[in-house]
């Protein structure tokens, strides 16, 4: 075959044409995946299994530095990856056929692979890329086709081609009819499935039943109030969110059911009117993420409305050689949660359905999620919750345990200096130092300040409104001018003091004291 030179203008076309083709090739598999299952769409099932081999310490590094828009990212950049390599699968169709639909066929390849890896995945799982595949291939050796027979050679009677302004027209109308098609396929999809829309309107028209059993009036001085200071109370807005799903999962209330089973007695289902009918308990816990960095800002304090797990799993009636509760997300996430914390008297791990006096918001599990004090959530706060089965430790394994996780995750005490700023400049003399400490379900009796080394300095802590949640605390220092180092350390209830030593999330959570380097004019 003869292999003619193109001016810019046609490479571009046939870029174009990969881009369209690709854009096809995911609306196609958007819509065939609302009739298989929702995980089943490619772009997401590639996305999710990039977060799944995603390093951890790549995982942390985007958590610090883009924290909740970490996810955001990824599917810019796995959008961007993907066009490219679309407008070289066109070039490649042009230039050397049939290698761009080659190209394509490999990517789908991936896309498969990814939706058969989802958890609980089928042979079916594979269809939406495949109809993907089959619909976007045509258009690209289609549009590809076109464009070869429109460009017609130059006067100059050498191999170069190019397209005269009608055969421009003629092609950019044959791409906008096949962009037009992506459009539809993906609109039409989103008619199929449950709009955002339709949870929000959902959400809005749920009337939370009172606690039976409220949350009685903090302390007076539970919330020192100080400027800089973070809230005792996390408003749901700024409240952190660390998940794996990449996009929130659109849950209908009306169709939600939660099921119980494993090594039980008695497996059952219950709805969530069923669920709303049970007697609510309030509670106020501190939530924290096991990738926090030590100073780091993914710990939250909230009221929780629900219902007691413990009352659920007794109803269930777990069998005596059963050790662990494997609770599962709609989107596949998976948490293995002690047994016995679980049935725990006072601990009172909640299936919860509202925050902060309102149902869940969509990014913090709606319509109903695991909130369990003292663990962290990668064992314990599933959301979109669907699935608990009660089984052992030595025969399960959860999301996070499979890629090399604590299977237990208990919280370990924690401190962080929220003021001054790091590196701020602060007028000698009296200076306010503050912060929060957290041991759930232990309590903190103890924060302590040392400045440059020097001796610990006992600090005032706000009232204890529950061993749940975390504690203010504020130490005036006398500063003097110059460069200082300010050092933080709590001691829990149970009288253990916060380690120095340095250690990162990765296994089970990190540790060390947090400092800041302050200067004193």
């Amino acid at each position: 075959m003869e292999h003619r030179r193109y001016p810019l203008h046609v490479y571009a076309a046939s870029a174009l044409a990969g881009v369209v083709s690709g854009g096809l090739i995911l609306a196609t598999g958007l819509l065939v995946a609302r009739f298989v299952a929702p995980q089943t769409d490619p772009f997401f099932a590639v996305g999710n299994t990039v977060v799944d081999l995603t390093p951890e310490w790549l995982k942390s590094f985007a958590i610090e530095t883009f924290g909740e828009d970490d996810k955001l990212v990824l599917l810019i950049s796995l959008g961007v990856v993907l066009a490219g390599l679309s407008a070289l699968a066109g070039v490649l169709q042009l230039r050397r056929p049939p290698f761009g639909i080659v190209l394509g066929v490999l990517l789908g390849a991936v896309a498969i692979a990814a939706a058969l890896n989802r958890p609980a995945a089928e042979l079916s799982f594979a269809v939406p890329t495949v109809v993907g595949l089959v619909v976007g291939g045509f258009a690209l050796w289609f549009l590809i086709n076109r464009l070869r027979g429109l460009a017609a050679p130059e006067p100059s009677g050498d191999t170069a081609v190019a397209l005269n302004g009608a055969d421009r027209r003629q092609f950019l109308l044959l791409t906008v009819g096949a962009a037009g098609l992506a459009l539809a396929a993906a609109l039409g999809s989103r008619r199929l499935g449950q709009t955002l829309q339709d949870v929000l309107e959902a959400r809005e028209s749920i009337t939370l039943p009172p606690a039976q059993s409220p949350l009685p009036p903090l302390p007076p001085n539970a919330d020192l109030e100080l400027a800089g200071l973070t809230p005792y109370l996390s408003s749901n807005e700024d409240f952190y969110r660390v998940d794996t799903a990449l996009e929130i999962p659109r849950v209908d209330p009306n169709t939600w059911e939660l099921r119980i089973h494993g090594l039980v007695d008695r497996e059952f289902r219950l709805t969530y009117s069923e669920l709303l009918d049970l007697p609510m308990i309030e509670r106020l816990i501190t939530l924290t993420c096991v990738s926090n960095q030590v100073g780091g800002d993914l710990a939250d304090n909230a009221v929780w409305l629900g219902y007691p797990v413990r009352e659920l799993l007794e109803r269930a009636r777990p069998r005596a050689e059963a050790d662990m509760v494997l609770s599962r997300s709609i989107d596949g996430f998976s948490a293995s949660t002690p047994l016995e914390v679980l049935q725990e008297d006072g601990r009172d791990a909640l299936l919860a359905v509202g925050m902060n006096g309102e149902p869940l918001p969509l990014g913090h599990g709606f319509p109903v999620r695991m909130v369990v004090p003292g663990l962290y959530g990668y064992v314990s706060a599933t959301k979109w919750i669907v699935e608990m089965e009660v089984t052992r430790f030595d025969r399960a394994t959860a999301y996070w345990t499979d890629r090399g996780w604590s299977p237990r995750g208990p919280i370990k005490t924690a401190s962080r200096i929220d003021v001054p700023r790091a590196l701020a400049e602060v007028p000698a003399g009296q200076t306010t130092v503050a912060g929060v400490a957290w041991a759930q379900h232990r309590g903190i009796s103890q924060v302590e300040v040392s400045v440059d080394g020097g001796a610990w300095q006992q600090a005032e802590l706000s009232d204890e409104a529950s061993v749940d949640t975390w504690r203010q605390w504020r130490w005036e220092w006398d500063a003097e001018p110059g460069r200082h180092t300010l050092r933080v350390r709590a001691t829990d209830g149970a009288g253990e003091v916060q380690t120095d030593e340095d250690a990162p999330p990765a296994p089970d959570g990190a540790t060390g004291w947090h400092s800041r380097v302050v200067e004193v004019v």
